[in-house]
Order: C-alpha cells, then structure tokens, then sequence
C-alpha cells in the first residue's frame, strides 16, 4: 500500500489528536496535515504551502468558522485542479440536508462522529482498505 497522505480540516484540536492517535496505534505512520477551516485548505491545496503533497485524502469536517466543509465542497468541485480530490466528511452532523449536500458533491464518504474515539479508531482501516481497493487519479 502506498503512503497515505491526508489532508485533516477540522478546528476542534481534540479530534485532530484523536485522529492522530489512532494512526498512532494503528501503526500507519500518514503525511497528514491540518487545516483549521475551509479556506486554509484551499490556500494549501492551491499551492500558496508548499509542503502538501500531491493528491491527498481530504478528511473534512463541516461547523467550522470562515469556511465551513460545504462551502469547501462546492468551492473544490468547481475547481478543475481539486475537482476530483478523495473527500470524507467526518463531522457530528447526522443533519439529512448535510448528508445529501455532502453527496451531491461526490464525497466518498459521510462519517458521523456519534464516539469520537470509536469513529477515529476504525478510520485508519477504513482508509488502509478504501486505498488498497481503488484507483486514486
């Protein structure tokens, strides 16, 4: 399996460490980078930061300030260089409008923290599974 790299937009700093604790004990060692909101992921998607990677999973939540996850959806999908990225969302929304807007912009997945710390242990098999069975562009 090929290094995942992994882009975490999310401004709650518990649950980025509980993500980083996971992969932690799950052994897998990603390149992931954090952004706090949606428009700090677009700056680093768009290259204003230099040290993403090409082509990363994006692992997105929703409620965050200045640019929330769907706005950052629709601004990517209207961009034909990020058009195609892999998005979770991975957010406490079990709201049906945000399930449904989150798949009418072909999120690969919709991830609804119920336990935080159970939904963060099972993301690394989740992912070490997605990208051991597709084709990434």
């Amino acid at each position: 399996m090929a290094a995942l790299n992994i882009l975490l937009v999310d401004d709650d700093d518990i649950d980025v460490k509980g993500v980083q604790r996971a992969f932690k004990k799950a052994g897998l060692a990603p390149h992931l980078l954090r952004a706090h909101d949606g428009e700090e992921a677009l700056a680093m998607l768009r290259g204003e930061a230099s040290q993403l990677p090409k082509r990363p999973i994006v692992l997105l939540d929703l409620n965050m300030p200045r640019m929330n996850g769907l706005e950052f959806l629709a601004a990517i999908r209207n961009d034909d260089a990020l058009k195609n990225l892999v998005v979770f969302v991975m957010t406490t929304s079990a709201d049906e409008r945000d399930i449904s807007h989150a798949y009418a912009h072909n999120v690969a997945g919709y991830i609804v923290k119920r336990d935080a710390g159970a939904t963060f242990a099972r993301l690394p098999e989740l992912l070490r599974a997605y990208t051991g069975c597709v084709t990434l562009p």
